[in-house]
């Protein structure tokens, strides 16, 4: 298979799939069911996540390098390929049956999930950051769209707006950030960079365009202060694709984030590490405080997804190969709760969002057990009790930063997850409350589709898996981590051939 087709076989399958959808939509009436779509949607999403197993095989100790050297897949891009397409096969399962009877436009909805899953994966496999704004702008024009798809409802179209006006100013500051970046080093791509600073003539402007890309991509993980969009949209848009814009974005732009920090700006990194800790304990404080005062459940969920964010940038203050390990976990840790969560969510507000605030939750426990159980199972692994993957993740998260130092970081973070029991076990507690005139409407519910169950079995086992035999994942991440770091110093070899023996022998210890 020719390199090029090879580097991006995941996004080809899915761009295809999605161009298909686009195709047979029309060729449909108005007033057929869109779930063969969605089947397609399903089947392109999952000849994707073959396609990235069958890169883990075809990349032996080097990376692949295609398109001129912007795109480079390695071990790193491959996991986050596998997080970001189990993270849309789940959406895709959950949602099969939610715009049935109720939406004549749902296969755009299938066709924009594949291609917004185009835009994230395109941005994990890049080293070139204009091929990173390329994919970025993927990714948000498809979550622009998405936040506002319940046309009929007003807080869906003013969830689409706020969405789009605040991220055409977070794509503004990235942009600036890549063009000051040129002006500092002579090149957007990021091992240049990288080489560029150890003789840039003006350090300043050089961390000046750090610290503009790094307020790009903290409006799109959710980092406080870039986090005011985050509840207002959560709140609007519909419950599948806030559980896959809570999750998917997110995953690839940490993804980036790495790439850019710790592989084009590693000389900064007593500067940046700074910065990160100041927005980590920022987003975990003010995320799980934020929590504590809401009622709607999806609010809720906004605001612990800012929390979230914060212990995920813990990992930024670590050592470069246990910080890029640990975040690697955490992200598909978080992933799979997180959607999880979201797709019982889904079940059980429906398309016409009949349960909103926790009191509409009452009941739920006896009316319909299995959700009410798996909704337990993600809330507790959210809050990080042992035998889940949100236990070890956060483990794995603090003690990186331990080792790196950051004590005090990882005490604020243990403090901010005795903070978030309170709120996850409100929504528990009504959950398991005996129901009264609120859980009228739980009876309306109607029973769980096979493909649901199937995409709600895979994200509670995954999470179970992450927490109790979480060392294939962590060897995985491990090895994303050192391929990374790897192929760092074989760049910095080609810049400088006198230490490269030296440099790859410190590698291979």
């Amino acid at each position: 298979m020719p390199t090029n087709a090879l580097a991006l076989l995941p996004e080809i399958i899915l761009t295809l799939t999605g161009v298909l959808i686009m195709l047979v939509d029309p060729c449909l009436a108005p007033s057929t069911s869109r779930k063969p779509l969605g089947w397609i949607a399903i089947g392109g999403t999952a000849a994707s996540l073959v396609a990235a197993w069958y890169q883990v095989f075809s990349l032996g100790s080097n990376a692949i390098h295609a398109f001129s050297n912007t795109i480079q897949v390695d071990a790193f891009s491959v996991l986050f390929h596998y997080v970001i397409g189990a993270i849309v096969l789940v959406t895709l399962l959950g949602s099969l049956d939610y715009f049935e009877g109720n939406a004549g436009h749902a296969g755009e909805y299938f066709a924009l999930l594949c291609f917004g899953a185009v835009g994230m994966m395109l941005m994990t496999c890049s080293v070139e950051l204009l091929m990173v704004f390329v994919g970025l702008e993927i990714s948000s024009i498809t979550t622009y769209i998405l936040c506002g798809f319940r046309k009929g409802q007003a807080t869906g179209s003013e969830s689409a707006i706020k969405y789009f006006l605040l991220g055409s100013f977070a794509t503004a500051f990235f942009l600036y950030g890549v063009a000051l970046a040129f002006g500092a080093t002579g090149s957007t791509d990021i091992y240049a960079i990288a080489h560029g600073l150890e003789t840039t003539s003006t350090p300043a402007l050089a961390f000046t365009a750090l610290a503009l890309i790094l307020i790009g991509l903290g409006f799109k993980v959710s980092a406080a202060p870039f986090h005011v969009w985050t509840p207002d949209v959560y709140q609007g848009a519909p419950a599948p694709v806030v559980g896959l814009m809570s999750t998917a974005p997110k995953a690839a732009a940490f993804a980036v984030l790495l790439r850019i920090t710790f592989t084009g700006f590693p000389t900064y990194q007593h500067r940046w590490s700074i910065l990160m800790w100041v927005l980590a304990a920022l987003s975990m404080t003010v995320g799980n405080l934020g929590a504590l005062l809401q009622r709607d459940v999806k609010r809720m969920l906004a605001y612990s997804s800012i929390a979230h964010a914060g212990y995920l940038l813990v990992a930024f203050t670590a050592f470069p190969f246990d910080g890029i390990a640990a975040a690697c976990f955490y992200t598909a840790t978080y992933a799979a709760m997180n959607v999880g969560a979201f797709a019982v969510i889904t079940q059980i507000a429906g398309y016409d969002e009949r349960a909103r605030t926790i009191d509409d939750y009452t009941g739920l426990g006896q009316k319909r057990p299995y959700l009410a159980a798996l909704l337990s199972f993600f809330l507790l692994s959210l809050i990080g009790i042992p035998f889940t993957g949100g236990f070890f993740g956060k483990f794995y998260v603090f003690s990186a930063a331990i080792h790196g130092s950051h004590v005090w970081l990882a005490v604020i973070g243990l403090l901010n997850s005795g903070i978030a029991c309170f709120y996850y076990l409100r929504l528990l507690a009504a959950v398991y409350t005996r129901p009264g005139s609120e859980a009228a409407r739980l009876d309306q519910l109607r029973p769980i589709s096979v493909p649901a169950a199937i995409g709600l079995g895979l994200a509670a086992i995954a999470t179970l898996t992450l927490g109790i035999l979480p060392s294939g994942a962590v060897s995985f991440a491990e090895y994303a981590s050192h391929s990374t770091l790897i192929e760092q110093a074989r760049q910095e070899c080609a810049a400088h051939p006198e230490g490269c023996h030296l440099q790859l022998q410190f590698d291979v210890k």
